[in-house]
């Protein structure tokens, strides 16, 4: 049944939103009130009405817990409940799946599993533990504390699923959803070490196991599900960035424009493989089909059938074969290649052309981090003048990316800093302005990208700007930097849970980028 929608009440006095919502009789009494009626927080419209959809989506949800009473949780459930944190990844990394640092594989297969305990008397043990026969302890204990902190990790990823959902579950409950959660993400990591070896991998998160087909109270095959409320009330539960939800809402339209209507509850997988077939027909890209369109699809469906929006997903098991080929995939600039575009970016007078590059080449920055400093976003701390990739510049890509970097000496005796202090406030590249997504990395593209070609470098898998960031990883292991300062100059994860210990400190990381000759 299509989520009713009803619109926020703007208070007159604050100018924020409110929700406001009558608790339905039979969970009034349960729920110890007859209306919900809070604050969202925002005076801004559209804002509003997205934390409206997003809090609608948890009201039912914990209603529905509230009428069904506590509960034990099945394992079938609890790995259904799980699979978001395997969508979550895969989205995350999907383009970068070897930047995944966040589980460890190596451990997380028998992460429930008691270690074996010592046999034997307290002087037999003895014994064997000096004659070396219990092998590397020290390791073994590394090991332990590692699965300690996954377990942690995952009882409260469980928590806070039940909290999202609004569950009422017993401990045995929670017990399945916690073991549930590291299957999840075990399952996204291997999954994740095999697209990193350039394997063809199916992007679906669907267990292989029959699903429970909702009741016949809950769903009825006859209701309409809009695909456009469908995706709205998708979208707000999963607060999707501006740029997919604009993409997702695209796929949605030329998905209707294809089998003529807009009703998810009578799509078909017949309707599905056709309009497949039809962009394979088009020549659309194998990769752009399966990792575009249809994971958007099946992603939103799925989150349909869970919610009891629609009876089955007929997107399960709808994909199109990806053959990798020889050749493809972006590589970093080589020495010659680096030499050339650099000795022409310092004949440059227009800033983004003389400047991005450079700071792209010296701080493995991402193009559009780069493409939103602020004159603000360069400061001297210290004796090290360093850049902040700060999100109050704009959208940045995950919690890993906001950072601060020292800037490396090349770039200060070309006169970059001379460059800022002459800037007025604000962005350092104010010809660049924000696309119709906040980002003013989509125009700086447009910009060095024909500049770049037009400079001879045509090669395909070379990108104009993010073959810098390629580089930067090349001359980090050709001048040996130390793997975790890399990861954290550039914004990848932590390499192991261990790594998210301590801090990594502005001197050290200068020492480390100073060790790269950026003009060799």
């Amino acid at each position: 049944m299509v989520l009713a929608m009803s619109r926020p009440h703007k208070r007159s006095k604050s100018g924020n939103f409110w929700l406001r919502k009558r608790v339905p009789k039979d969970v009034a009494a349960l729920a110890g009130r007859t209306m919900e009626y809070y604050s969202l927080k925002t005076s801004d419209p559209d804002e509003a009405k997205r934390r409206y959809a997003e809090e609608i989506v948890k009201l039912e949800a914990r209603w529905a817990s509230l009428r069904a009473g506590p509960r034990q949780i099945s394992e079938r459930e609890a790995h259904e409940l799980a699979a978001s944190l395997y969508d979550d990844m895969l989205t995350h990394y999907r383009d970068y799946p070897s930047d995944q640092r966040l589980w460890s594989t190596d451990v997380g297969s028998d992460l429930w599993r008691a270690p074996e305990k010592p046999r034997g008397s307290v002087l037999e043990r003895a014994n064997k533990l000096l004659r070396g026969e219990y092998g590397d302890t020290r390791r073994e204990d590394e090991r332990e504390a590692k699965k300690d902190r996954l377990r942690k990790w995952c009882k409260q990823q469980a928590d806070r699923l039940i909290q999202e959902r609004g569950l009422v579950t017993d401990e045995a409950g929670r017990w399945e959803l916690t073991r549930a959660v590291s299957a999840a993400m075990q399952r996204a990591s291997l999954t994740l070490e095999r697209m990193g070896r350039g394997e063809d991998v199916e992007l679906s998160s669907a267990i292989q196991q029959d699903r429970p087909v909702p009741r016949p109270d809950t769903v009825k095959q006859s209701d309409p599900v809009d695909f456009g409320a469908l995706f709205q009330a998708y979208a707000a539960e999963r607060n999707l960035p501006p740029r997919t939800r604009y993409e997702w809402a695209r796929t949605f339209e030329k998905l209707a424009a294809s089998v003529g209507h807009k009703d998810a509850a009578r799509l078909t997988t017949d309707e599905l493989i056709k309009w497949k077939d039809a962009m394979v027909a088009d020549g659309l890209a194998a990769k752009t089909i399966r990792d575009g369109y249809l994971a958007a699809v099946r992603a939103v469906l799925k989150w349909a059938m869970q919610n009891r929006r629609i009876v089955n997903n007929p997107a399960d098991g709808v994909t199109v074969a990806v053959r990798k080929k020889a050749g493809q995939g972006i590589r970093g600039y080589t020495d010659q290649e680096a030499s050339k575009l650099l000795s022409a970016a310092a004949q440059e007078n227009d800033p983004v052309r003389r400047w991005i590059p450079l700071i792209c080449c010296t701080t493995g920055a991402r193009l559009n981090e780069v493409c939103q400093l602020r004159k603000e976003d360069v400061e001297r701390i210290g004796t090290i003048w360093a850049l902040h990739i700060r999100a109050e510049a704009g959208p940045i890509k995950n919690l890993n990316s906001e950072r601060t970097i020292p800037i490396h000496s090349a770039l200060i005796s070309r006169g970059f800093l001379d460059y800022v202090e002459l800037a007025s406030p604000g962005p350092l590249f104010p010809s660049l302005k924000p696309d119709k997504f906040g980002k003013r990395g989509g125009t700086g593209t447009k910009q060095l990208g024909p500049w770049v070609r037009a400079l001879g470098l045509d090669d395909p898998r070379l990108s104009p700007s993010h073959s810098w960031r390629h580089r930067f990883q090349t001359l980090a292991r050709r001048y040996e930097l130390k793997t975790d300062i890399a990861n954290a100059l550039t914004g990848h994860g932590p390499r192991s849970i261990a790594d998210r210990y301590g801090e990594t400190e502005l001197l050290a990381m200068q020492r480390e980028i100073e060790k790269i000759s950026v003009f060799d």
